[in-house]
């Protein structure tokens, strides 16, 4: 007989059995419908890279059936060519999610496998979601490639750095620098002797190369000599040459120097400031005659050399500390350009880094583009390095980023320190001020500067780009002088 008590259970088991089944169909379909309506492609493989089921996004972006792939493992179709990497099985190695820039038959897809793991840390399964970003990178490209042709009108200098540049990396978007390289191209058709200014790392050579390249000069000899890379005890003897038997260890045919050497042409001499008290005689007798006298001769030889000068240093205080000549300075000192260093000319930094993204990436066939978030923190930084410094990060990224798009983590840490900081631009405002009157404190803050360094009205001018009367008259404004 049976137990209608047993029985009633029985029947209690079942529905709840039947509940949670409709349950678990209910939630299958559920995830069937999410996993078949994304528009990401997804892919799950389990704890041996095999792969279990991919979606139809999957199907759409890959020109494939489920049927071809799935039961496969993923190092099988890394054998056969089907994918170049696989984020699956670095997954499933390293136990973490992992995101691949993957090629293929033309197209990017950025891939991220997701391991899952048991309560013992195993992997069990692998979610790998990819994208296809190829439209996104296009219209990226474009979107930079208009920004750049809008560059090129913005700035009526950029046509004449392209027709007296164009062999050069010189990039002139900030009005110090459109200033600087419109004293260089003035100064090129006469034969007057220019002091270059400014930081290590300007491109205080480069500014000396376009005064040659401009001048009549231009198809003689730019002999370029580091005062400071060469020893105190050898610089007379490279510089003005010496005759045969001068000194224990000289040719016995002797030696022309740079100012031969540079006879007709333009000699560079970089560094000037660390020229030698003795050399720094010599040099200011050879500007005020024009002849040079080998060390060990007697004969005077009369050349035709023009001389352009550069240093990092503060000739002003050297004078008076006595460490240069007060006369040499006055010779050397006819025409001074001032180059700013690369914070003072932050319109500059992005175009340089395309330049120079560009020029490395065609020397080594690497094509690279960088991110805005990159892109903002090198804005931001100081480069107390200058061109030099942003020159050789920009070689290092095309070199070590590992994908074709350079983030912030690609970044030296000096530089993506200072990631989603505000630039010096952004710094300036403050809520709640106006905008003239934020206009104005920028203004003084200029004029105050440019004061402090130049005490000179037509300098100051010369420097900003505005006549002398427009200087007066904003000072007068400020109150930073006398207003009688």
């Amino acid at each position: 007989m049976t137990d209608p008590v047993m029985e009633n259970l029985s029947t209690l088991d079942l529905e709840e059995m039947a509940r949670q089944m409709r349950a678990f169909q209910d939630l299958t379909r559920e995830l069937d419908a999410i996993i078949d309506s994304s528009s990401d492609g997804l892919w799950i493989c389990d704890a041996e890279a095999r792969v279990i089921r991919i979606n139809p996004a999957s199907e759409r972006i890959n020109n494939i059936k489920a049927s071809e792939v799935v039961g496969k493992n993923m190092r099988k179709l890394l054998d056969e060519g089907f994918i170049d990497r696989s984020a699956a099985l670095e997954a499933i190695t390293t136990k973490k999610v992992v995101s691949q820039l993957q090629n293929r038959e033309g197209r990017k897809l950025i891939s991220t496998g997701t391991p899952v793991l048991d309560a013992n840390g195993e992997v069990i399964r692998v979610v790998v979601s990819e994208r296809d970003i190829t439209e996104i990178d296009n219209l990226q490209r474009e979107l930079e490639e208009q920004e750049a042709l809008r560059d090129q009108f913005r700035n009526h200098m950029l046509e004449l750095q392209q027709a007296d540049v164009a062999s050069k990396s010189v990039v002139a978007r900030s009005p110090l620098m459109v200033n600087a390289l419109k004293q260089a191209l003035k100064v090129s058709a006469v034969n007057s002797t220019v002091l270059i200014l400014g930081e290590s790392g300007v491109g205080k050579g480069l500014i000396a190369e376009l005064i040659h390249k401009n001048s009549t000069r231009a198809d003689k000899p730019l002999i370029e000599i580091n005062c400071g890379a060469i020893p105190e005890s050898l610089i007379e003897s490279e510089l003005f040459g010496y005759e045969k038997g001068a000194f224990t260890g000289a040719q016995t045919t002797g030696k022309p120097g740079y100012l031969e050497l540079a006879d007709g042409g333009i000699l560079f001499l970089d560094e000037i400031a660390e020229l030698p008290q003795s050399a720094q005689v010599k040099l200011l007798r050879f500007l005020e005659n024009g002849k040079v006298i080998r060390l060990g001769g007697t004969k005077a030889r009369h050349l035709d050399v023009r001389i352009l000068a550069a240093t990092h240093r503060n000739l002003d205080e050297m004078v008076r500390q006595g460490s240069f000549r007060l006369d040499l300075y006055y010779r050397l000192n006819v025409i001074p350009i001032s180059v700013p260093a690369l914070r003072e000319r932050r319109d500059c930094i992005l175009p340089l880094v395309r330049h120079y993204l560009e020029l490395f990436g065609a020397r080594d066939s690497i094509r690279k583009r960088i991110t805005r978030a990159a892109s903002d923190a090198l804005l931001a930084y100081d480069y107390p390095g200058n061109v030099r410094q942003l020159m050789n990060v920009c070689e290092r990224l095309v070199v070590m980023a590992e994908t074709d798009l350079i983030d912030v983590k690609d970044l030296p840490a000096e530089i993506s320190a200072g990631a989603g900081k505000p630039t010096a631009v952004a710094g300036v405002w403050q809520e709640d001020v106006p905008l003239q009157e934020t206009l104005d404190q920028v203004e003084k803050a200029v004029l105050e500067k440019a004061l402090a360094k130049h005490r000179n009205q037509m300098r100051m001018a010369e420097v900003l780009g505005v006549n002398q009367s427009t200087i007066a008259r904003k000072l007068r404004k400020y109150k930073l002088i006398n207003p009688n």
